[in-house]
């Protein structure tokens, strides 16, 4: 009975020794890993490792300038087309949509009324003329008499103001004949502008008014067309030095609203004369000739005013460029793979690369991706992000033919086994 309580006592000694020295082996295990984790953190925040960039190296070239700019097609002429007279309107000669030219009669009202109009004050006209013609015979004989004293001086005079009269009461009615005329052929509406006819606003039959609101059709002008856009007041200093170093003739480009077709070429047409406070911008309008018409009006183009050449430019890439408390800088490359801050002076921009006046020289390295991680002595490891996108692509490639041969084994199979049953 003893010997049976002293082995259990034994046992169970074993047992809790076991677990003690389990449990240390944990704790030990434990708190060893969590300082390996702390230790691992703190150096990745130390940027202990190298971090991945891409390069692209400063240049030396002749550098054509542009500025960018959002504008809005314009219209040189927009006519709203009236009646000058009302009437009924008989007829309407043009085809909406399709371009008119000058002078081209786009609508006929009912003509009989200032027909009507014209035969009266031209029959009037005529008696007045007979009338003149009268007069002035009697003038003649009355002259004559009076030459041999056989006529009074009086009567001489009345008839000369008479025919004053019929002289001038001859020229009213030329004038009614005149205006009797001109009302007629207000009666067949003409295109004062050639342009393109927008949707006709009334319709045959209905009785117009020189007054109403909307007329009887819109011509826009679209051939030649201009395009508004504005600058900052910071670059007019420079469009104007361009201006007058071109004698006035900048060219324009107009590009669709992504920025990825080239529409149409023109040239730069006027400079506003002021500034806008509200905004600080000044406008600017270019003509295009729009022989293809791919400028709408009151289509939104992204403008690219082109401003000449910069001989021996020191150029980088834009997207190299960073903006902090220094101003403008950039991560420059050095010979043991680290990475300086140098700040820069920034001169006009030239497509995707801007002109640098100082702060670096052609053929040093900048970084131009993986920026967001970079602090001033960081060490990096260069990458040609190209090739390893090529990389990707062709691994993907290879991965999608190792998918459809294991897809086509596997369907063999399944047809092998099925044609075996």
């Amino acid at each position: 009975m003893s010997d049976t309580a002293a082995k259990s006592t034994h046992t169970l000694r074993n047992v809790s020794l076991l677990l003690l020295v389990l449990a240390a082996g944990g704790w030990w295990w434990n708190s060893h890993r969590t300082a390996a984790a702390d230790a691992a953190s703190a150096q990745q925040r130390k940027g202990g490792g190298p971090i991945a960039v891409a390069v692209a190296t400063v240049s030396r070239q002749d550098a054509p300038l542009q500025l960018g700019a959002l504008g809005t097609v314009n219209s040189p002429n927009t006519v709203t087309v009236h009646s000058r007279v009302d009437g009924q309107l008989m007829a309407l000669h043009f085809e909406e949509g399709q371009p008119v030219q000058k002078g081209q009669l786009l609508a006929e009202l009912d003509p009989r009324p200032y027909q009507a109009a014209l035969t009266q004050v031209e029959g009037q006209l005529l008696r007045d003329q007979a009338l003149l013609q009268n007069a002035q015979l009697d003038l003649a004989r009355y002259q004559q008499l009076q030459a041999q004293n056989s006529i009074a001086k009086q009567q001489v005079d009345t008839q000369q103001a008479l025919v004053r009269q019929y002289q001038g009461t001859v020229k009213l009615d030329q004038g009614a004949v005149a205006n009797a005329r001109l009302q007629l052929d207000y009666s067949r509406v003409t295109a004062p502008v050639a342009g393109r006819a927008g949707l006709r606003q009334v319709d045959p039959g209905n009785i117009v008014h020189a007054s109403d609101t909307n007329g009887v059709v819109v011509i826009t002008q679209t051939q030649p067309i201009n395009v508004v856009f504005a600058i900052p007041e910071v670059s007019l200093s420079q469009v104007l030095a361009a201006a007058r170093a071109a004698k006035g003739k900048l060219q324009v480009e107009a590009w669709d609203r992504d920025n990825r077709h080239k529409l149409a070429d023109g040239e730069l047409l006027a400079i506003d004369n002021q500034l806008s406070t509200s905004t600080g911008t000044v406008n600017l309008k270019a003509r295009f000739a729009n022989a293809d018409e791919a400028l709408f009006p009151n289509q939104f183009v992204n403008v690219h005013l082109q401003l000449g050449v910069q001989s021996g430019a020191t150029l980088l890439p834009s997207v190299a460029l960073q903006l902090g408390k220094v101003g403008s800088y950039v991560y420059t490359v050095n010979p043991d793979q680290t990475v300086s801050i140098s700040k820069v002076k920034l001169g006009a921009v030239s497509g995707d690369n801007t002109i640098i006046e100082e702060g670096v020289k052609p053929g040093q390295k900048v970084v131009v991706d993986g920026l967001d991680k970079l602090r001033d002595g960081a060490q990096i490891k260069v990458i040609d992000r190209a090739a390893q996108q090529a990389g990707s692509n062709e691994g993907a490639g290879k991965g999608k033919h190792r998918q459809h041969d294991a897809s086509g084994g596997w369907s063999g199979k399944r047809q092998h086994a099925s044609d075996s049953n």
